[in-house]
């Protein structure tokens, strides 16, 4: 197995780095096969993951309980090959990244701003997870078939 550094790094953004971005790189780090990294981090993080993030990753079985909330200022030093934003906000702040090839902005609600019970809450956790879910498998599929075609492709 390659070293995993030397491994394409995909960073997921958002503002606050507490929800959409960490049910991003969950799925996508599941989605990846150890054949890229995936990392998240916020414009302006809010120094937590959410529980009810947390807690709707467990149900689909993606453990994201050790993750935590992280600057994009991290990754400024270090090559990034694509770089995708979940919120308008971090899309408008996105920096350029040494080595970034690619950028994608693929929105999604906020489900930290619900208000209401903790089931409607969780009901938009739910609903925010699993269409995040289908972007970012799609996405998964779409890249490691392309890796597949060029590792299997004649040098010229």
């Amino acid at each position: 197995m390659s070293n995993p550094d030397s491994l394409p790094l995909v960073l997921v953004l958002c503002t606050g780095n507490s929800c959409r971005s960490h049910l991003a790189e969950g799925i996508l780090r599941t989605a990846a096969k150890d054949r890229f990294r995936v990392a998240s981090a916020g414009s302006k993080p809010a120094g937590f993951v959410h529980p009810f993030a947390i807690q709707v990753m467990k149900e689909i079985g993606i453990d994201i309980s050790a993750h935590h909330s992280k600057h994009l200022n991290e990754f400024l030093h270090q090559p990034v090959a694509t770089v995708i934003t979940v919120c308008g906000n971090a899309d408008q702040a996105c920096p350029m990244f040494p080595g970034q090839m690619n950028r994608h902005h693929w929105g999604f609600d906020d489900p930290a701003h619900t208000v209401g019970t903790d089931e409607e809450k969780l009901a938009m956790f739910r609903r925010v997870r699993d269409e995040i879910r289908r972007v970012f498998d799609a996405y998964a599929a779409g890249l490691l078939d392309a890796m597949a075609i060029q590792a299997t492709s004649p040098a010229y």
